[in-house]
């Protein structure tokens, strides 16, 4: 097969390439280029035609016609633009019928060669006079020849209006292409829907038909500029299937399956959001469609320990944030991690190598930055800091163009950058985005991509890119002293500083800058993190602006100023937990031999009711039971038996903590705390603690505090377990359902879940006199929302350094709340309300017991359920966890209550 040339980057950026005919370039002689008729001779035969013509191939476009000679890879393509055309018509030699002849005439005033002796370089601009000639060999001219004159009258318009006729011959062209049902995979596939599509890859839209059936996706391109009819894609091999963002709409949807031991990738825009959201939803009910997208928030905690490197999470948040390698006004955008391109070597380890990660590229120089301040302060509304974007079709091509030529002549026109102008030395580069006043551009991940080993350095092509001024040529990207010269090696100390500690443990600063809550408002005014308003999602909205020449001029400045890419968190992002026993990219689970394995070794029948409180006793190996029958129990895991039993009140028990002189302290309906003194065997005080019935208990470890909470809506805190003792009160609008505290030094935090779905964090600062002997005391106090389920929280628990909250609602959400940033880290719908939690393995696991019996066992370090078992036919009320990974859960089984001890390999 004939090698073909001609690609759609050979064209403007967007244009439409419709289709090609087989024609015969017919070759006047010299003296005939500018005459007004090429051939005035009727006496030319076939054959004197066939001795004076090219054959090949000319392809009708949406602003160009260009031909590709057939067998001769050394002659130029040439494109002859519509805009430049005098007059496109039917060519009529003298004394010869018109429709013997099928010859198109097209003169014009310039025409481009391209790609000449089948190099890639700068196109060449012939400005002069030249009538073309093609004779269509099978096409009737007739069917082609108003098409052509309509594209040419769109070139003599303004460029909106051109665009608006285009579209509308492309969607009356489009109209007409039918789907051939014989490319169905088999009669009883259905179609279920059916959209106008344009495939989008960089610089590049090819419009086209995307079809769903029950089995397939279809992709029909309406041109052949590909190799095949139609795409096939099974709907069982599509491995991700995402909506994105394309030019600040919400269009775009991202296709990628396996084809054998290939990945491959479909990007394509719709023309309205309904449509884009009506296909994804039609695809996704489909029986064979089977992707389980990642959790963003399962990845963020993959990466905050370690599971996954700097560079892979960096990637996912593009890609969540809709940037993709398919579309160059949203690709992937890397931060400069490296400030130091002079020295002879680089140590990673020393500090001041490294870019302020907490400040914007644009703030990096104070000097300028003042500068900048003062320019924004002078313009009007809406202002901006900075004038040119960090990431933008230009700034990626001027760091790909040796890799990617065509995408770079294909955006600047057929032409390359000025030498001097272009990536010709990193410390360069660098050097102007800290000091010059327009240059504020970012990295893109090639440049810490060890697996290319940094081929976008190098000029493998050899690609003449001309002289700069010192009159040496363009050629490989100038390295630093510290690279030895290899773009391996620069790549991979670039890729090493990228997960180096020091990096590791501020990368989320500029995640907040990039991604998160510095991105936009009053935060990115702060933050020195201010561009130009319409690169930013929502400052317009395109489909509402119905005059033409405003939304094309807003969508060239959209399409080559830079976007912002969709704001991802709205809180500070965490940071990374840095471990010295773990190179950071490799797993630091627990070694469990393989599969997790759960069995049961042990079960009792306690309550008569439901169990509403359990408690495992480490140093005495006793668990501690309550329940709605009033009663409160004690089983003693040495001796494998039930040691005490004692009924304490005719009304529900709904909690029980431990002091530290050995007594029972009991919540109880009636609205009192009960003090059951152990050694004794007897109550030994009820303390009139609520209005309400006190509904949960949570004592300090170490300390005489507890935490009350009732249905009085208030939480209390008490000191020495007496009536007089309260130190601190928290009146709330609801039902106090649940609650955990957790105490330091000299602070008290308690963490507060309601009836009405609310979940607050109570914090204290408890001073105590130096003597030690008096009462502590609240110095300060503040509490604060930081979480709103849908329905009554259900179990709250801290972790054990206090670093997140776990909380489980009636809603079924399951969400893990970083405390410093408020950011919540995971989040998931469980298939049923989970009923209780229990941190297990120095916070390594999560275990999770829910309404149904199921008990899941939560990998925290990875984000996923690690093991999934039915312990009851009913609800677990209660969970827990020795030292030992022994796990014991309470709950019930057709009409009994029990507990059940399972030995497990965690």
């Amino acid at each position: 097969m004939e090698k073909e040339r001609f690609s759609l980057l050979l064209l403007e950026p967007g244009e439409i390439y419709f289709e090609d005919f087989s024609v015969d370039l017919l070759q006047p002689d010299d003296r005939n280029h500018s005459s007004e008729s090429p051939i005035t001779s009727s006496s030319h035969s076939s054959s004197s035609h066939a001795s004076q013509s090219i054959i090949g191939r000319l392809k009708m476009c949406s602003k160009s016609v260009v031909f590709e000679a057939k067998d001769n890879l050394r002659m130029p393509l040439i494109k002859i633009a519509y805009k430049d055309c005098l007059q496109i018509r039917r060519w009529e030699p003298t004394g010869v019928k018109a429709l013997e002849y099928n010859v198109l005439a097209i003169e014009c005033s310039q025409y481009t060669e391209m790609l000449n002796d089948n190099v890639v370089q700068p196109y060449h601009f012939r400005q002069h006079r030249r009538f073309f000639l093609f004779n269509f060999h099978y096409a009737k001219l007739e069917d082609y020849i108003q098409q052509l004159c309509q594209l040419h009258r769109a070139s003599t318009l303004h460029a909106y209006e051109q665009n608006s006729m285009i579209a509308t011959i492309v969607f009356s062209r489009h109209n007409r292409v039918r789907f051939n049902p014989l490319w169905l995979d088999n009669l009883y596939e259905k179609i279920i829907v059916d959209y106008q599509v344009d495939e989008i890859n960089p610089l590049v839209v090819n419009p086209g038909r995307l079809l769903l059936t029950n089995v397939f996706l279809y992709f029909q391109p309406y041109n052949n500029i590909q190799t095949y009819p139609v795409l096939k894609i099974r709907l069982k091999s599509i491995k991700s299937f995402l909506k994105r963002r394309f030019l600040l709409r919400h269009v775009g949807l991202e296709v990628r399956w396996t084809q054998g031991d290939q990945e491959k990738l479909l990007y394509v825009s719709f023309r309205n959001q309904s449509e884009r959201d009506d296909f994804f939803n039609n695809v996704t009910q489909q029986e064979d469609f089977s992707v389980v997208e990642q959790i963003p928030e399962s990845i963020t905690l993959k990466w905050q320990n370690g599971i996954i490197s700097n560079y892979e999470y960096l990637l996912y948040l593009n890609s969540l944030a809709d940037r993709t390698y398919q579309d160059l006004t949203q690709y992937p955008v890397f931060p400069w991690v490296i400030s130091d391109y002079s020295s002879d070597w680089l140590d990673l380890n020393d500090p001041k190598v490294y870019r302020d990660l907490t400040k914007p590229i644009g703030a990096l120089n104070e000097e300028r930055l003042q500068r900048l301040k003062e320019r924004c302060e002078e313009m009007g509304d809406p202002k901006f800091l900075y004038g040119s974007h960090y990431s933008a079709p230009g700034l990626v091509l001027f760091y790909l163009v040796r890799k990617y030529p065509k995408l770079m002549l294909c955006l600047q026109n057929g032409r390359f950058d000025h030498p001097d102008r272009m990536f010709n030395k990193v410390e360069d580069v660098f050097n102007n985005c800290l000091n010059n006043m327009a240059d504020f551009k970012e990295l893109i991940p090639e440049f810490y991509d060890t697996e290319t080993k940094g081929d976008f350095l190098l000029n493998k092509m050899k690609i003449n890119f001309g002289q700069k001024f010192d009159g040496t040529p363009v050629n490989h990207v100038s390295l630093p002293k510290w690279a030895d010269g290899s773009p391996e090696k620069f790549v991979g100390m670039l890729r090493e500083a990228l997960e180096s500690d020091y990096v590791s443990s501020r990368l989320h600063h500029w995640i907040d800058l990039i991604f998160g809550y510095k991105q936009r408002g009053e935060e990115a005014l702060k933050a020195d993190n201010l561009f130009y308003y319409l690169c930013y999602e929502g400052s317009v909205d395109l489909d509402q602006i119905k005059d033409l020449a405003a939304r094309h001029a807003l969508e060239v400045q959209i399409s080559e100023f830079g976007q912002i890419p969709k704001q991802l968190f709205r809180t500070p992002h965490v940071s990374k937990l840095l471990s010295i026993d773990a190179p950071v990219g490799c797993p630091r689970t627990l070694s469990m031999d393989g599969e997790l394995r759960i069995a049961m070794d042990a079960q009792y029948f306690s309550h008569k009711d439901e169990i509403t409180s359990m408690l495992l006793d480490e140093e005495t190996k006793h668990i501690f039971t309550t329940s709605k029958d009033g009663t409160f129990k004690c089983y003693s895991l040495l001796e494998r038996r039930q040691i005490r039993s004692v009924q304490i009140s005719d009304m529900p028990l709904s909690a029980i903590r431990l002091t530290n002189g050995k007594s029972a302290i009991l919540g109880c309906w009636d609205n009192s705390i009960i003090i059951y003194n152990l050694d004794y065997g007897k109550i030994s005080q009820v303390i009139a603690a609520h209005d309400d019935a006190v509904s949960c208990l949570s004592s300090v470890k170490g300390s005489e505090i507890l935490v009350s909470g009732s249905w009085d809506c208030s939480v209390k805190i008490w000191n020495d377990f007496h009536i007089d003792s309260v130190i601190g009160y928290l009146p709330l609008e609801d039902k106090i359902v649940c609650l955990d505290t957790f105490q330091s030094d000299c602070s008290l935090r308690v963490a507060i879940g309601t009836a009405c779905g609310e979940l607050f964090l109570w914090n204290l600062q408890v001073t105590r006199e130096q003597s030690g002997q008096s009462l502590p005391y609240i110095d300060s106090q503040e509490h604060k929302l930081v979480l709103q389920h849908k329905e009554a929280v259900c179990v709250v628990r801290f972790n054990r350094n206090c670093s997140l909250i776990v909380s489980c609602g009636e809603d079924r959400m399951f969400n893990i709340i970083d405390i410093e940033t408020g950011m919540v880290i995971f989040k998931r719908e469980m298939p049923i309300p989970i009923r209780s939690l229990c941190w297990a393995k120095d916070d390594k696991y999560l275990l999770m017991g829910d309404q149904g019996g199921t008990m899941y066992v939560w990998n925290m370090l990875e984000g996923l359920i690690q093991k999934e078992v039915r312990v009851h036919s009913d609800c677990i009320y209660c969970i827990g966890c020795t030292d030992k990974s022994q796990i014991v859960t309470s709950g019930k089984d057709d009409r009994d209550y029990c507990v059940k001890i399972w030995k497990s390999n965690l």
